[in-house]
C-alpha cells in the first residue's frame, strides 16, 4: 500500500507562488515515495481538485496557502499542515519530513 499526499496552494494573485509551490511539492512528495495530488486555486479557477476520498485517504495534507482557500468544509475533522508558500517552495522535503516525525509521534 503506497503512501498518500494532498496539498491545497493558493495565493492572492494565484499565478506564480501557487503553481511554484504546487510543482516543489508534487515532485519532493513523489522522491520520497508519495502518491501525491495537489489541488491549485488562483486565476484560473480551481485545478486537480481534491476530492473528500482523496483528502480521507492521505496520510498528509498540507495547506501552502497566502489565501483562505474555497471548499475548506472537505477539510473537517482532519489533521492540516499549513505552511508558508515561500517555505514550501524553497524547502519542501524538509517540511514533509518534519510532518513525517509529528505524526510518529
Amino acid at each position: 500500500m503506497s503512501k498518500k499526499l494532498v496539498a491545497l496552494c493558493a495565493c492572492p494573485m494565484g499565478l506564480a507562488h501557487t503553481f511554484m509551490a504546487a510543482e516543489a511539492i508534487r515532485k519532493a512528495a513523489v522522491e520520497m515515495g508519495y502518491d501525491v495530488k495537489v489541488e491549485t486555486q488562483g486565476a484560473d479557477g480551481i485545478k486537480n481538485e481534491l476530492s473528500t476520498l482523496d483528502i480521507r485517504e492521505a496520510e498528509i495534507i498540507i495547506h501552502a496557502v497566502a489565501v483562505t482557500p474555497l471548499g475548506m468544509e472537505r477539510f473537517e475533522g482532519c489533521e492540516v499542515y499549513e505552511v508558508g508558500l515561500q517555505e514550501i517552495i524553497k524547502k519542501p522535503m524538509d517540511i514533509i519530513k518534519e510532518i513525517e516525525e509529528d505524526l510518529a509521534q
